[in-house]
């Protein structure tokens, strides 16, 4: 199939290479096409675009104040390796100049001076470790907190035009939905996000908010199994429970699990 020549085709491949679902030989055929065609390149650039605003709903992080603890007390142990050394490079000079006699005044200072180092590396030496396990303390809570991308899904309308980008969360059981799109439902309606099992009947999965970005709580077994996501057109506050859409769908798209 020529891709160049199928617009929804080439949209859809250009979303998968931004999400990197699109992996091994089929992506690098892909770069390949790129470099010589312009459309194509625009479209992956597009979506990469697009995918890049997701970053801006992470919260900002400021460094934690162990780091800069931690690099003073490299700095400042740097320059008592520093004193070391001149320390005991001056007894030699000072020996040249007046003699072994002349300079034991000076050896005493630099035995001094080498007992207080040690003392200072050993004490920064604690301290570091210190910081360090509190660091990696703080680092394990903020991976245990970072979402977990299992599923992700491009919903597009009849014309190939992406509306909704879909993830799940199974670490939090948490689907997020991005608008992605220009379109805006009507006050008196509202956007419903359905599972499309094979065999089976839709499955609702949440009234999404006029929001730009939606969070809805899900299971697992809510994805598993399910090829395809949809969204339809309903009235306020979604369909009766247990009952199927009754507007029209508006975007759908292949529900993809992502590489584990």
């Amino acid at each position: 199939m020529d891709i160049l020549n199928n617009p929804a085709l080439m949209d859809q491949l250009a979303a998968s290479y931004a999400l990197g679902t699109l992996r091994g030989g089929a992506r690098r055929r892909f770069e390949t096409l790129a470099r010589d065609n312009a459309p194509l390149r625009a479209a992956a650039l597009i979506w990469q675009s697009r995918l890049a605003s997701v970053s801006e709903l992470q919260p900002q992080a400021a460094p934690s104040p162990a780091v800069w603890q931690r690099i003073e007390n490299l700095v400042n142990a740097e320059k008592q390796a520093r004193a070391m050394q001149a320390a005991r490079a001056a007894p030699v000079a000072a020996a040249a100049a007046g003699g072994w006699w002349a300079s034991l005044g000076l050896w005493r200072g630099a035995t001094a001076a080498g007992a207080f180092a040690a003392v200072i590396a050993v004490v920064t030496g604690l301290n570091l470790n210190t910081q360090l396990s509190g660091q990696v303390q703080e680092l394990s809570a903020k991976l245990s907190a970072t979402p977990e991308i299992q599923y992700v899904a491009v919903l597009a309308d009849d014309k190939a035009s992406a509306s909704m980008l879909v993830t799940f969360d199974p670490r939090n059981k948490k689907l997020l939905l991005k608008r992605v799109g220009d379109f805006r439902e009507q006050p008196d309606k509202s956007l419903e996000l359905w599972a499309l099992p094979p065999g089976a009947a839709p499955r609702s999965l949440g009234v999404l908010s006029g929001d730009p970005v939606v969070r809805l709580t899900a299971a697992d077994s809510d994805m598993q199994e399910v090829p395809t996501l949809a969204i339809s057109l309903e009235p306020k506050g979604g369909v009766p429970a247990g009952s199927g859409p009754s507007g029209p769908v508006l975007f759908k798209g292949a529900l993809i699990q992502t590489a584990q």
